[in-house]
């Protein structure tokens, strides 16, 4: 009995982070602007694999395997918005056409 619940649980985050990749796979298509691109990818980039490896966490159940897997949440969690953001430095930087792109209020207040 408790074999089936662990199952449906952990099958339940894997499908959950599947369908947040999915989606985020739809933003980064709909959306025109690159920033907003990467913010689509980056944000369900990290959603999607908490979700995906915290099921295969549920599924392992509590060994060193469990502990491997969330090391690399806990990488990805540092490493993702990390580089997103100098990805997104990078854009502003060299993009000379960023104020006809987006709207960049001149006082300031957003």
């Amino acid at each position: 009995m408790m074999e089936w619940a662990q199952l449906i649980i952990g099958g339940g985050f894997i499908v959950t982070g599947l369908l947040t990749l999915c989606v985020a796979v739809f933003g980064v298509f709909r959306f025109h602007y690159v920033l907003n691109r990467m913010h689509s990818a980056a944000m369900g980039d990290s959603l999607g694999i908490l979700f995906i490896i915290f099921g295969l966490m549920i599924l392992s159940g509590i060994n060193l395997s469990t502990l491997k897997l969330a090391l690399i949440i806990v990488f990805f969690w540092l490493a993702g918005p990390v580089s997103s953001h100098m990805i997104g430095k990078l854009e502003i930087m060299i993009n000379e056409n960023l104020k006809e792109e987006c709207e960049v209020p001149e006082d300031g207040n957003i």
